[in-house]
């Protein structure tokens, strides 16, 4: 069964994509590697039917983004589903300084995630609080970014690019074009490329990266760029899902592999640890069909996950 990468549109949830996954494959088992918010749009990696079984796999793959970060306007869910409740004058943007500023952000570094998250504490999720007037204290929590790259500074993020050339994701005159939510006014805009670890919020960094210049920040726009090996040039649209062929379990876990003999796959399968050299995590094959996941110590290997 195949792992998906699907293009999310718009003001759909990922739990809505799913939905419709599993009506278009006629499937109940259809899973996800990592949600995307509502108002943002791009790779959604979907896992169907037998291929639910790889999602432990690539939930902690790294991610790209296209994020449009406008200042001077602040919104409790930190996005354009606004509305704007904090407001501040902007002075003239230097994107050298900017450019700057946004390498303070590079690095493992504590983030705290936004009210509006679906993150529990004791039992209840954020969102649900937040949208009930309340607020829960979020710990912060351990992130990687990658890189930030600033690709403008805008008036308006009217005025910011919407087309890009998928080869490097950089605007361009023809390419891919991106449907942004509807504008929450008229902010001077940053536009910014990032690649970030697991678990990271990018409408937490526009917040951030708003603090560190002084001014109340949401993120305007935000399309997902790439998921572990799958890029959003590479995704197949919401309407051709039915027909989407996607890539093997085997192709879609992305580690270095050992090949088995017979009895090698046969110990594995019953949870036992062969004596091997490797170290770190392999998939191990047997005539080109997967076998297990395994974590090897350098003496022997220790079945993750199993395939029969």
């Amino acid at each position: 069964m195949p792992v998906i990468a699907v293009d999310k549109p718009l003001h759909l949830t990922s739990h809505d994509v799913v939905n419709r996954a599993r009506r278009a494959r006629k499937t109940k088992r259809v899973g996800h590697t990592g949600t995307l918010d509502p108002l943002a749009t791009g790779v959604l990696v979907l896992a169907v039917e037998g291929s639910t079984k790889v999602v432990q796999f690539m939930e902690a793959d790294s991610k790209d983004y296209l994020a449009w970060i406008s200042l001077g306007a602040g919104t409790p869910t930190l996005d354009a589903e606004g509305p704007v409740n904090e407001t501040a004058n902007v002075s003239p943007l230097n994107a050298d300084a900017i450019g700057a500023l946004l390498t303070q952000f590079i690095g493992p570094q504590k983030q705290i995630p936004p009210q509006y998250s679906a993150i529990q504490v004791g039992g209840q999720r954020a969102y649900a609080v937040a949208r009930a007037g309340g607020e829960l204290d979020l710990p912060a929590r351990n992130v990687v970014i990658h890189s930030l790259e600033l690709l403008g500074v805008y008036d308006r993020v009217q005025d910011a690019p919407r087309t890009f050339d998928p080869q490097g994701w950089t605007p361009a005159e023809t390419g891919l074009t991106f449907l942004l939510p509807e504008a929450l006014g008229e902010f001077p805009t940053l536009l910014v490329r990032a690649s970030v670890g697991s678990g990271t919020y990018l409408r937490s960094l526009a917040r951030d990266v708003g603090a560190a210049l002084g001014l109340p920040a949401h993120l305007a726009g935000l399309v997902r760029t790439r998921v572990g090996r799958y890029s959003l040039a590479d995704a197949v649209q919401m309407e051709s899902l039915e027909a989407a062929t996607g890539v093997s379990d085997l192709n879609a876990l992305n580690f270095p592999r050992i090949e088995a003999d017979e009895g090698m796959a046969r110990e594995l399968r019953q949870g036992k640890r062969p004596l091997r050299p490797e170290v770190g995590r392999h998939v191990v094959t047997l005539n080109g069909a997967l076998v297990a996941v395994v974590d090897g110590d350098g003496k022997q290997l220790k079945v993750v996950r199993a395939w029969a």
